[in-house]
């Protein structure tokens, strides 16, 4: 007994240690994830070797500048002689945030992935500087089938889509860009995105009606099915509908959740007719107090779940449609009373607010961190 007591005795300062300075990299027992966090000012980058054998890798830098990387590796050199080392990698998922990159390093790292069987790339608070090099015509594409950047601010502007857009295969299915510094593109140099299906530009709280449409770029995403406009200062469904209409778009599904909609469009206005294609409509957490006039006349999906409807939806308010959602408004809780003027009664019914709080409470976390990232 007294020989265990001595060796729990020695194990103490080393349990202290890993629980105080905790390892950068971290590995799940399956091998599947692996989370780095170099928050050092001189961190140890050998640390992520042990993400090579890892399905999803997240690499997370502190807001450091990886600009001595420049010093160490040769961003212009011929990635092929890498090709069988990268294949083998099981990497499927990628993400990098809180970090300033150089333009080249940045190519260099796409111009080594285009070897790896990669699907998925996530971009999260970088500040990416210099100019993006043309695309060498012996390189190869880096063949994704999603892209997603939040708050990634490019030094070349409007034309950053078209630059990073060169060194990617046409391929892209899915691609997601919140928090844009710069959420209108130079259109002129975007090219087509033929295989695109879903785009999601939600967290662009200052992109509204106008901007919707310098974002779209008319008929860059031909395949459109999916858009996502949450949290984009849209005004009314009737003036998205216009928007689209400019740019071509046609989606099938269309979410413009957590804007503050109103009901009634401007009377000067024209009428939009929206298209048939649009079949699913998300209209929840819009603040609305009556059904919205200038919806399509046919919707298989329409959700107005956690608004301030007081009373339920007449037919002749509705769209003729086949799955309605109307959850969380204050006629279907019992006791909710009508807001007075001065009082501090939203009008929200309180499980559809707590659902609300979270997410802003998830958005400035994430601004914090990029903020916190760069300080």
């Amino acid at each position: 007994m007294e020989r265990a007591s001595s060796l729990l005795l020695l194990l103490l300062p080393l349990v202290h240690v890993s629980a105080t300075t905790p390892e950068p990299c971290e590995l799940d027992d399956e091998d599947f994830r692996c989370v780095c966090n170099f928050s050092e000012p001189q961190p140890d980058w050998s640390e992520a070797f042990q993400c090579v054998s890892a399905v999803e890798v997240e690499i997370r830098v502190g807001g450091l500048s990886l600009e001595p990387f420049l010093t160490r590796v040769d961003a212009d050199g011929d990635p092929r002689q890498y090709a069988d080392t990268v294949k083998a990698l099981r990497v499927r998922r990628l993400t990098v945030g809180a970090a300033q990159v150089p333009a080249q390093l940045l190519v260099g790292a796409l111009r080594v992935l285009a070897y790896s069987r990669l699907q998925e790339l996530t971009l999260e608070d970088l500040e990416i500087t210099g100019t993006m090099p043309p695309l060498p015509v012996e390189a190869t594409g880096l063949a994704l089938s999603s892209l997603r950047l939040r708050n990634v601010s490019w030094a070349t502007g409007r034309s950053w889509l078209a630059e990073l857009q060169q060194w990617l295969k046409p391929g892209l299915k899915v691609l997601g860009i919140a928090q844009a510094h710069s959420p209108a593109f130079s259109c002129e140099q975007v090219r087509a995105f033929p295989a695109l299906t879903s785009l999601d530009l939600s967290d662009n709280p200052g992109l509204g009606e106008r901007g919707l449409i310098a974002a779209l770029c008319p008929h860059k995403f031909p395949a459109l099915q999916n858009l996502a406009l949450r949290n984009t200062g849209m005004e009314t469904p009737t003036g998205v509908c216009a928007a689209l209409a400019a740019a071509g778009v046609q989606p099938h599904s269309l979410d413009l959740s957590h804007n503050s909609l109103r009901a009634t469009a401007n009377p000067s206005a024209p009428r939009c007719m929206w298209s048939s294609a649009l079949n699913s409509l998300n209209l929840s957490f819009a603040g609305l107090e009556q059904v919205p006039k200038g919806l399509p006349a046919k919707l298989r999906v329409l959700d107005l779940s956690c608004n301030r409807l007081y009373r339920a939806p007449r037919p002749d308010e509705l769209p003729e449609v086949d799955n309605l959602t109307l959850d969380g408004n204050p006629f279907l809780v019992p006791g909710t009373a009508l807001p007075q003027e001065g009082s501090m009664n939203s009008g929200v019914v309180p499980a559809c607010a707590r659902s609300t709080l979270s997410v802003g409470v998830s958005g400035t976390l994430v601004l914090l961190q990029g903020a916190r990232g760069f300080a």
